[in-house]
């Protein structure tokens, strides 16, 4: 099943002023890493002040590299367990990071770990920090995936007239 597109999404939003779904009902995108994770956009998924929550799974013993983002966040370890740099956190614990703060590397349990990380708007990408090279972060692979998710022919028509 494919996830609604954003107009789609704030029509019905629009339309009735609430809209329910589940996380079956968003796409899961797989990362190099093995991470999976699905997103959506509190609100207006064209506003770019929407905050942005995912839902990410991470593979036994995955590894991502020290990183920062561009606006506050919170993430909420649901199951197994996770290493934040030196510090071990599981189930129940709640993490919350002020923008432009480096953090990491993240190391899942040997359980893997599901975690839902809350933005405060739409600027979550994964920022490298130090001499990381953003090979473990994935987030060009989500945004092309939500970018392709939401283009209209109008975007695919734009795309080919810029290749000529």
């Amino acid at each position: 099943m494919t996830q609604k597109t954003d107009a789609e999404f704030a029509r019905e939003l629009g339309r009735k002023g609430h809209v329910a779904f589940s996380w079956d009902a968003l796409d899961k995108v797989q990362l190099p890493t093995g991470i999976v994770t699905s997103m959506y956009r509190v609100g207006d998924p064209a506003d770019p002040a929407a905050p942005t929550v995912f839902k990410v799974r991470f593979p036994p013993d995955c590894f991502v590299e020290a990183h920062t983002h561009a606006c506050d966040y919170t993430e909420i370890i649901l199951e197994g367990s996770q290493r934040v740099g030196a510090t071990w956190h599981h189930a129940g614990d709640i993490r919350v990071g002020l923008a432009n703060r480096g953090y990491g590397p993240l190391v899942a349990g040997p359980e893997g770990a599901t975690v839902l990380f809350m933005f405060r708007d739409g600027r979550w990408p994964a920022i490298t920090i130090g001499k990381n090279d953003g090979s473990t972060l994935g987030s060009d692979v989500i945004a092309a995936h939500f970018d392709t998710l939401n283009a209209t022919p109008d975007d695919a028509g734009a795309r080919e007239e810029k290749t000529r």
